[in-house]
């Protein structure tokens, strides 16, 4: 169960699922670091290298803080308990057609949605990710879009660096490939580089599509309900 807490500019759904991913997407960067600093850097500490190892920390930073901001940021909610038999009446008499929810007891305006995990509606509602615990929404997209691009440029540097090393390790026969002892290393490298392929494949994906759902000016959501009216035209 998913509770929110939104008072006094504090932001934090209080979903399990979403907080393990939070947890597993940060340790996941801390490991690659981590890994890269006793494979890559310190059997090999040349200027050139160690400036690469700075530039991927930096990038790093910035993918966990834009990952933090994404989290943390309240995606666009619309008010809660906004709907009265005043307000009914008023819309009514103007000849307005009044979208509402029910379960937020609000007035739903266009492009609004409600998510069942954050238990409130989301202005321009895109999806709710698990991965950064928060709808995507009008408020925080690009700063979802920023955590997407910075995992598929380190994943991809991550992905160039370990496949560098192990090639030069199996030259080596694995003399002194890494601090740590050569089945250590060999086991962390090809965890890193799978985790490398899986994330820069999934982070490309998610990037190019809410560039295009920018660019278009579209979100997910209205994306399917468009298929499916166009799916019903052709069934009639």
């Amino acid at each position: 169960m998913a509770f929110v807490s939104g008072q006094d500019g504090i932001w934090f759904v209080w979903d399990p699922c979403g907080v393990i991913c939070a947890v597993v997407t940060y340790s996941l960067i801390l490991f690659a670091d981590f890994v890269l600093l006793v494979t890559v850097v310190l059997p090999e500490p040349y200027a050139a290298m160690v400036f690469i190892y700075l530039i991927f920390n930096t990038l790093a930073f910035l993918a966990a803080a834009s990952h933090l901001r994404a989290m943390v940021t309240e995606p666009g909610v619309v008010p809660r308990d906004t709907i009265t038999d005043d307000v009914v009446k008023v819309r009514q008499a103007q000849g307005d057609t009044i979208r509402h929810c029910k379960k937020c007891r609000s007035i739903k305006p266009q492009r609004a949605h409600h998510c069942s995990i954050c238990r409130r509606c989301v202005r321009k509602m895109d999806h709710h990710c698990p991965w950064v615990n928060n709808c995507v929404g009008e408020n925080n997209q690009k700063y979802f879009v920023l955590f997407t691009l910075y995992i598929f440029v380190i994943s991809l540097m991550a992905l160039v660096l370990t496949v560098r090393t192990m090639i030069n390790c199996f030259a080596q026969k694995f003399d002194g490939c890494g601090v740590l002892s050569r089945t250590t290393s060999v086991v962390f490298l090809i965890i890193v580089t799978f985790e490398a392929v899986i994330f820069a494949l999934f982070t490309l994906i998610m990037c190019l599509t809410q560039v295009c759902s920018i660019g278009s000016d579209e979100t997910f959501i209205e994306q399917l309900q468009k298929e499916k009216e166009f799916e019903k035209s052709q069934s009639l």
